[in-house]
């Protein structure tokens, strides 16, 4: 699958300190990345319903990782996925009378538009789940060989050609750590599991958290051949696992996403990953696993379910300068649940045109507490509103005039915006 193009990353004098998050699992700020190669892996999007404003605020958090870690001399390795087949694409392309096909890809295309105007750095590796069908195969036959995975008894009508084939389902209790991403109880754990996309009640499961590796073939369907799995194609949380350990290799520096993510998605994408592992890399997933807060709209938290999503793409098409929705974003700090307003983005813009006008001439304020201020936000566990108070500052003392005039420090703030925040002027 092809990503977006790169924006371009400005030079800076000197180096960022080093670059700490907040580990969803312990609750405590730990070292982003400790060896001299950063690898993170973000889960993409369902290609429906992109991208809107929540979709967007979840990549650009993730964006400053990436680009706080190279400016602390880290070369950076990151991966990241597209669900082009999934239950949710099927029933709306069955909803709208489109061909599922034609609207992943329509929906992943404006997704890249999207990216590229907002400036987020696209993945080294980007992989669908249409493309990797065989290695997930792999990965879920290799699982049930382990006495990690089982067969389900399919309903009549199901399973093609070999209907004494189940649908394959992990087992949970054949990992010994699983919970310890999460850290819910098994409570919280249940009631997730069926509000995000679980099948607790399946008939034949072992454990209600069991999550489906591989779905057998349905009358109506897509369906691909996985060998000895029989026709079907993979389930989610597997799809994850695989990239991630193929681009990466285990163990991995960050796992992220949206705070919705935690649970049950990437407690099973781990597990799937801890049980693949090898050797050394055995029972171990990711090290660390950040998530973006959710977004709110009306009043309500921004869903597809609820149609109350605020489009980029709309927004673009409105007239709105992309950089006006990016620095909106970074208004709020990653980890926050918040909720988009017209304030946002007027404010945004007002901000947008103060940046552009303080950094226009040739002379202004010393650049070097403003640059090192900006690069503390952002080892500070991605403080972007911290690091935009650092330039409002800046940008209101060379508006001002009153400040000694240092030739080229305009310059040398507005390529540490961009190579830092992400904000090209």
């Amino acid at each position: 699958m092809l990503t977006w193009p790169a924006p371009q990353i400005p030079e800076l004098p000197g180096r960022s300190d080093v670059v700490r998050v907040h580990d969803s699992s312990s609750g405590q700020l730990v070292v982003a990345a400790r060896g001299e190669t950063a690898t993170l892996y973000v889960c993409g999007i369902t290609p429906y319903d992109a991208t809107h404003i929540g979709h967007a605020a979840t990549y650009v958090a993730f964006d400053l990782l990436g680009r706080a870690w190279r400016d602390a001399g880290h070369t950076v390795v990151y991966a990241s996925n597209v669900t082009d087949v999934d239950d949710p694409l099927l029933e709306r392309a069955t909803a709208t009378g489109v061909d599922w096909r034609d609207l992943a890809i329509e929906q992943t295309a404006l997704f890249a538009e999207d990216m590229t105007a907002l400036g987020v750095i696209p993945p080294d590796t980007y992989l669908g789940a249409v493309e990797t069908i065989d290695p997930v195969a792999r990965a879920v036959v290799e699982l049930i060989r382990i006495g990690a995975a089982y067969r389900v008894p399919l309903e009549a009508g199901a399973g093609g050609e070999d209907p004494e084939l189940g649908d394959v389902y992990a087992d949970v209790s054949a990992d010994p750590d699983f919970g310890q991403v999460s850290r819910f109880d098994a409570a919280v754990m249940d009631a997730l599991f069926a509000e995000r996309g679980g099948d607790p009640d399946r008939v034949g499961k072992r454990n209600r958290l069991d999550p489906l590796l591989w779905r057998r073939e349905r009358p109506g369907e897509p369906s691909w051949d996985g060998g000895p799995l029989g026709t079907g194609r993979p389930g989610w949380h597997i799809e994850c696992a695989v990239i991630a350990r193929a681009a990466l290799g285990l163990p991995f520096d960050v796992q992220g996403g949206g705070s919705d993510l935690l649970f049950p998605h990437h407690e099973m994408s781990t597990s799937h990953a801890r049980l693949l592992g090898d050797g050394d890399t055995h029972g171990v997933g990711a090290a660390t696993h950040v998530h973006a807060g959710l977004v709110a709209y009306q009043g309500e938290k921004m869903s597809k379910s609820r149609g109350n999503l605020v489009f980029v793409s709309r927004l673009r098409a409105d007239g709105v300068e992309p950089m006006a929705i990016r620095l909106a974003l970074l208004a709020h700090h990653y980890r926050t649940d918040w909720e988009w307003t017209e304030t946002d983005l007027k404010t945004a813009q007002e901000r947008f045109a103060t940046w552009r006008s303080a950094m226009s001439g040739n002379g202004g304020p010393a650049f070097e507490d403003t640059l090192a201020e900006i690069r503390a936000a952002l080892a500070d566990d991605l403080d972007a509103p911290r690091a935009l108070a650092a330039v409002d500052a800046w940008s209101e003392l060379s508006l001002a005039g009153t400040a000694e005039p240092v030739e080229g420090a305009p310059g040398v703030v507005s390529r540490a915006v961009n190579a830092l925040l992400g904000i090209r002027l």
